[in-house]
């Protein structure tokens, strides 16, 4: 069983190229400034069955973790979360019917087993009417949203993810319970931004 790796907080920052988004997962220091990287995380475009490999710096020479569809057309069948090794240490998914309008996902580590949802629900139903909306759609979403988890048992908080107004994609991470591991909580951030179109 591996130890739980626990930060109380980070930051994601994404790149976009035009074969990849790019991110990188940021210590946050007691002071709230920025600390050293934690992992890198490249999602290739258009990829037949989706898969993000976090490595330990931009060079890509040592992969430490990743998540990887379970299915390649049932993206509902969820998302497994694997240590260096190839084991599983977590899994999350998007609950499709929960989120028609406001989006809902689960997520499970050893010890947890938590849903999330959009913070605002006003928010949500407006992102879903700008998609819609021809020729707006294409231009990028200028609506902050964030999410909550929460631990479905006792309804105490697990992870906050804070979509921050920047040029670039900015998120900030709280995760409040322990028992959650950092690498888990950095592939739910990812898929967040990653996934949540689809």
């Amino acid at each position: 069983m591996n130890a739980v790796m626990y930060a109380p907080a980070f930051s994601m920052k994404q790149r976009v190229t035009m074969m990849a988004n790019k991110y990188e997962l940021i210590a946050t220091n007691p002071d709230g400034s920025d600390g050293p990287l934690l992992a890198f995380a490249q999602q290739k475009r258009m990829a037949f069955k989706e898969q993000v490999t976090f490595y330990s710096d931009d060079t890509k020479t040592r992969p430490v973790f990743s998540f990887k569809a379970r299915k390649t057309i049932d993206l509902g069948s969820g998302y497994d979360v694997y240590d260096a090794d190839g084991q599983v240490i977590g899994w999350f998914k998007k609950e499709f019917g929960k989120s028609l309008l406001r989006s809902s996902w689960q997520l499970s580590a050893p010890g947890v087993e938590a849903a999330g949802t959009e913070r605002n629900q006003t928010v949500a139903i407006v992102r879903r009417v700008w998609d819609f909306v021809p020729f707006i759609g294409e231009i990028p979403l200028p609506f902050i949203f964030h999410f909550d988890f929460t631990d479905r048992s006792t309804g105490q908080p697990v992870l906050s993810v804070e979509r921050k107004l920047s040029v670039r994609d900015r998120y900030r991470i709280t995760v409040q319970d322990e028992r959650l591991d950092f690498r888990v909580a950095a592939a739910m951030t990812v898929a967040l931004d990653a996934l949540q179109s689809r």
